[in-house]
């Protein structure tokens, strides 16, 4: 019997999660092997196809065509002019046609819809410049191989040349394709609003199962409302925010949900205990003010927001929060919650972590 193809993917995600990633990967692949796991980035291999990989973790994925490992080039602080000569090297030896032949299908292999490309080049996820005869001479090859044309733009596709730096040498390069056919994050959603992948990794961890009823005290503009109703089958969310603008568009974006699966609270998160159920929550997800970027004039926020928690979750419920203040967070904890973990992360370039808590007994609060 003939073997299946063996498929080469480099995934991006958030600085941090590489561990969740990789148990992700291996949960949802038995024949995966992980190639190189980083952080911000895994490459793995596997004989499942891009369109049945059904991933949300990822920020973006990629087609691997060819990785050039650069010995001379080690350390931990490279300097650019040796990344920079590292990826010229790995342009060149694709333009003098050193590729394999699968490795030249997948740059040949496009829909009807992709008509057009451009090389985006880039060094430790920061854009670098390449001489522009090498740029052109990359672009003609690609371009006659492909049947695409230029558009440096706004193309259809995308070819990457990218260097990273790993902490067990050598560092490498990495041709590839971008599969993911959208606009970046950061160009497409509303200002704090979470990413869908970071939002999809917070109810990931908080372990959501079958009929559970989950509360977001501060949702926005409804990421975690959205990734947790869209693949988790949990039986109800609750959701609160006293921005305006957010709840109009939340409200709107859950409009055509069942009546009772999705219910918007637009108010102060301290008037839900009058609202809610007492102890009716069994998970709270959210990404509260964080107390460091934008200034809370509460300062007693982080201690008032636990004792809503106190009286709204059940025992044993699960609290999963996002903050980059971890000293006030932290010191704000009432006994009845324990921390069963933190997992430090870079999001848009600030550094901030998730917690993981557990209620413990309300005669501890």
């Amino acid at each position: 019997m003939e073997s299946k193809a063996a498929y080469t993917y480099y995934a991006a995600f958030i600085p941090g999660l590489q561990d969740v990633v990789a148990e992700v990967i291996k949960e949802r692949l038995t024949d995966v092997t992980l190639r190189k796991l980083l952080d911000g980035a895994v490459i793995f291999e596997t004989e499942t196809s891009y369109d049945k990989l059904n991933f949300f973790c990822f920020n973006n994925i990629f087609a691997v065509i060819s990785i050039i490992e650069h010995r001379e080039c080690h350390g931990t602080l490279v300097p650019a002019a040796s990344a920079a000569s590292a990826l010229e090297t790995h342009i060149n030896s694709v333009i003098n046609k050193s590729l394999t032949r699968e490795a030249a299908g997948i740059i040949s292999s496009n829909s009807k819809k992709i008509q057009s490309f451009r090389i985006a080049v880039s060094r430790e996820n920061t854009p670098a410049a390449i001489d522009e005869k090498l740029r052109a001479a990359a672009e003609g090859y690609i371009s006659r191989l492909s049947g695409l044309k230029v558009n440096r733009s706004s193309p259809d596709a995308e070819f990457w040349f990218l260097f990273r730096r790993v902490e067990s040498p050598p560092n490498f390069s990495v041709f590839m394709k971008r599969l993911t056919l959208r606009p970046s994050w950061e160009k497409s959603l509303h200002s704090g609003e979470l990413p869908p992948p970071l939002a999809w990794t917070l109810c990931r961890l908080a372990h959501l199962k079958y009929g559970d009823t989950v509360l977001d005290p501060f949702c926005g503009y409804g990421s975690i409302p959205d990734a947790a109703l869209k693949h988790f089958h949990i039986a109800k969310f609750i959701a609160c925010d006293n921005n305006g603008e957010a709840a109009a568009y939340t409200a709107a974006r859950f409009k055509k949900r069942k009546e009772g699966e999705f219910v918007l609270h637009k108010a102060d998160f301290l008037s839900l205990p009058a609202l809610i159920t007492e102890k009716s929550i069994d998970v709270v997800i959210t990404d509260p003010p964080w107390g460091l970027y934008r200034e809370i004039q509460d300062e007693r926020f982080y201690e008032r927001m636990f004792g809503v928690f106190a009286k709204l979750i059940k025992d044993g419920g699960r609290v999963i929060v996002l903050c980059a203040n971890k000293e006030e967070l932290l010191g704000a904890v009432p006994a009845c919650f324990k921390l069963q973990g933190s997992i430090p992360i870079l999001l848009s370039g600030k550094k901030a972590a998730i917690f993981q808590f557990v209620k413990k007994g309300t005669d501890t609060c």
